[in-house]
């Protein structure tokens, strides 16, 4: 026995118990244990045959350690337990003990050095080599990052000595043995009747139809018993007591973890099938290559698996990698089976209470990926990180320095091996808009472009004299990136306040914008202001598409923005210089058109009653086909009518998706939604190469249409509100489509 637990049992039990010390309580309780209680109830307290197990027994955990103490004191010769008349204090440390064992670990007492224990852990014990803790080691294991409060002290007392007593859910090692003669080894992360999703051992995913296997063989643990003296594993077990999520201090990660296969690379080369960004490619243009479904079988498609969340309205659009998709909704990310649907692993915290915007309603509008992480925007402004093959918490950021109404709805976006960009919503509330970027690894903001200058910066000089404060400019939607020229391209919102501009004179820079960034420092390269001055509420968070083709018979770079004023543009996206500028909706009476420098011109000379556009178009993901030069956009014909009390909307709005030819800015056809159109709901489109283009009535209808016509080829009728963008995948090379109807995501394939 180690000479320092020696000298704990040589002193005295009543200086013990009356030191208020409770750790060293617990401390020689335990070594009364092993004197008078391990023989029938194992020196680990697990059981040994002619005791039960008294480690997380759920009759114990409701008892007090004076009714322990009484028990012990009395015992229950009728089941076999003699009575200890032991000394007071010799009573209360062991009833000290055996509580321990029954309380979380962060709230039960551990003796021991918690820098030692630490050291051990990184060092001798190589613990970080199948375990996480915040971000650093390996996802081969559980991360225990919350281990303190998911186990007892007793627990990891145990699994430190016996790790086969316990096995953490989803972590039962086994053999499939495959009909074909193969074979995969990993976890079960989940099983059912029909097949069994195995990660392997690195930190891959196999989905196993049961057709496909011969049987299913379980294995020990890969853990091996901790080796070390008594005072190492003490150690160990004390700093593992203080593992937390309560504990934001993060560790700075040492090694990418496993699984960690979508490089920046692969997002700006995706492999065919995958959908590794919002927009699936960083062009933004929701075009997909694949066309196994094609506007010949488009008719076959049929709902393959839904999956849903708990939140009606969801704006989401899933990613796609290694057959693995990720979702988001409110505060909470998943990855399920993109084959199946089921999910693999979920994180989730409570809404922000106290909220007001679309933050506060739940709105989230996807994930990122980057590496071995998964990045989410929550609704009270923070950018996370989570572990891509567990769902484990690896870093969080709190955008913002300052309280106002912040929040972000936004899907973040990476640029490099090693940053992710990110914005924040709250315009319309009155905060000052910003985007910023932060190392994907550990959470380091990077830089940050406010969207509204400060008195004396550039720009300040279109808001007149007083300094815009609050001045709004949000960044709530997902941009563009251009790897080669390396410019990012990001929409701005509104100015504050929306409508009242008395103490906001001129442009209102950078409100209503495309900003060109150099993702490296955050410095502005140009900036492209739709609707200066704006009094109509018109975001510019309309999505910015990169085309690359010919203009003029000359090979450009180009920009497509559908406007919310009611302006089809195309800019060139190396200086800024606008192209082309033409109407698309039908009805505007705000200007007489746009200038040849991107300015708008003068009303018409006769007033109009109704003010036109109310919203032409929105935030919603517009597509772009190469083959047809058709950008396809979900338009709003609407109008409001001047009163004396202000503007109202007319009653008999339109949504009409439009194909736009790029060259000419004319509407190449059209597609009205009949009956009243929802106002709020703004679906997406999806373009693909096997000439389908998919979209969604919002009052609840899935649709594809041939992308050089228009002519419907197939519809399914959901019957809920549909917010959401289509997207397209393959999993084990079938292609299938995936969009959001409700509080739903749904898959599509063919029959």
């Amino acid at each position: 026995m180690p000479r320092t637990f020696l000298l704990l049992l040589c002193l005295p039990l009543q200086a013990l118990s009356q030191s208020g010390d409770p750790a060293r309580l617990v401390e020689t309780g335990q070594a009364s244990f092993e004197r008078n209680c391990a023989s029938c109830h194992g020196t680990d307290a697990g059981g040994a045959g002619m005791g039960p197990n008294l480690i997380a027994a759920r009759r114990l955990r409701a008892q007090t350690a004076a009714q322990i103490r009484n028990f012990i004191a009395k015992g229950s010769p009728s089941n076999g337990m003699p009575a200890f008349p032991l000394p007071a204090p010799e009573l209360e440390a062991l009833a000290a003990f055996v509580r321990s064992l029954n309380t979380s670990a962060s709230e039960a007492p551990m003796s021991g050095s918690v820098d030692a224990g630490r050291a051990f852990y990184l060092g001798k014990g190589k613990c970080d080599t199948c375990h996480m803790v915040r971000g650093t080691g390996s996802a081969l294991g559980p991360d225990l990052s919350n281990v303190a409060k998911e186990l007892t002290a007793g627990e990891i007392r145990q699994i430190l000595g016996n790790p086969a007593a316990r096995i953490t859910p989803g972590y039962r090692l086994v053999t499939a043995h495959l009909k074909d003669g193969g074979s995969v080894r990993g976890f079960v992360r989940g099983r059912n009747s029909f097949d069994t999703q195995i990660q392997t051992l690195d930190g891959q995913f196999r989905f196993l139809p049961r057709e496909e296997i011969a049987s299913v063989q379980p294995e020990r643990s890969l853990m091996p018993a901790v080796t070390g003296t008594r005072e190492e594993l003490r150690d160990l077990a004390a700093y593992l007591s203080t593992l937390t999520r309560d504990d934001a201090t993060p560790f700075s990660p040492s090694k990418p973890a496993l699984g960690a296969g979508v490089s920046f690379n692969r997002i700006r080369n995706p492999k065919p099938g995958d959908w590794v960004t919002y927009n699936g490619n960083l062009n933004g243009n929701r075009y997909s290559d694949l066309k196994q479904i094609n506007r010949g079988n488009v008719a076959s498609l049929s709902v393959k698996w839904m999956f849903p969340i708990d939140h009606f309205g969801l704006e989401l659009t899933p990613l796609v990698a290694d057959g693995v998709m990720y979702i988001s909704g409110p505060n909470q990310a998943m990855a399920l089976d993109a084959l199946t649907g089921r999910q693999l692993w979920k994180y989730a915290r409570p809404r922000t209470p106290g909220l007001i915007g679309d933050a506060s309603l739940g709105t989230n509008r996807g994930v990122c990926l980057l590496g071995d992480k998964v990045f989410l925007s929550m609704d009270n402004a923070h950018l996370i990180a989570l572990n891509r093959t567990t769902g484990a918490l690896v870093w969080d950021q709190y955008m913002p320095e300052e309280a106002m109404h912040y929040g972000s709805t936004v899907a973040p976006l990476p640029v490099g091996d090693d940053t992710v960009i990110a914005g924040v919503s709250g315009g319309d509330r009155g905060m000052r808009g910003f985007l910023a970027a932060y190392k994907a690894s550990t959470g380091e903001r990077l830089w940050r472009l406010w969207t509204i200058p400060k008195k004396g910066e550039p720009g300040s000089e279109t808001w007149g004299d007083k300094e815009p404060v609050t001045g709004g400019g949000a960044t709530w939607l997902t941009g563009a990136y251009d790897p080669e020229s390396k410019t990012l391209y990001w929409p701005t919102g509104n100015p504050w306040p929306d409508s009242d501009d008395r103490e906001r004179p001129g442009d209102n820079l950078y409100s209503n914008c495309i900003l060109a960034i150099d993702p490296a420092t955050g410095k502005m390269k140009w900036h492209f202001q739709f609707t200066p001055h704006d009094v109509h509420d018109w975001d510019a968070t309309e999505p910015p598409l990169l085309v690359d083709t010919l203009w003029g018979g000359k090979p450009r770079k180009l920009l497509l923005h559908a406007d919310r004023n009611g302006f089809f543009y195309v800019l060139d996206r190396v200086d800024g210089k606008l192209l082309l500028a033409k109407q698309f909706i039908k009805n505007q009476t705000w200007t007489q058109g746009i200038a040849a420098d991107g300015r708008p011109l003068p009303p018409p000379a006769v007033q109009s009653p109704l003010d036109c556009p109310s919203d032409a178009a929105n935030w919603n993901s517009a597509a772009f086909s190469p083959v047809s030069r058709l950008m396809y956009v979900l338009t709003l014909e609407q109008c409001k009518a001047r009163t004396r009390l202000g503007d109202a909307l007319l009653p008999t709005p339109q949504k009409i998706v439009r194909a736009i030819a790029i060259d000419t800015g004319r509407v190449e056809w059209e597609i009205p939604f009949e009956g009243v159109a929802v106002q709020k709901a703004w679906p997406g489109i999806l373009a693909t190469a096997g000439g389908a283009v998919f979209f969604s009535d919002p009052n609840g209808t899935f649709a594809a249409a041939d992308e050089k016509t228009g002519k419907i080829l197939w519809r399914y009728p959901t019957n809920v509100l549909m917010k959401a963008s289509p997207m397209t995948f393959t999993a084990q090379g079938k292609q299938f489509i995936a969009t959001v109807a409700g509080p739903n995501i749904v898959c599509f394939g063919l029959e």
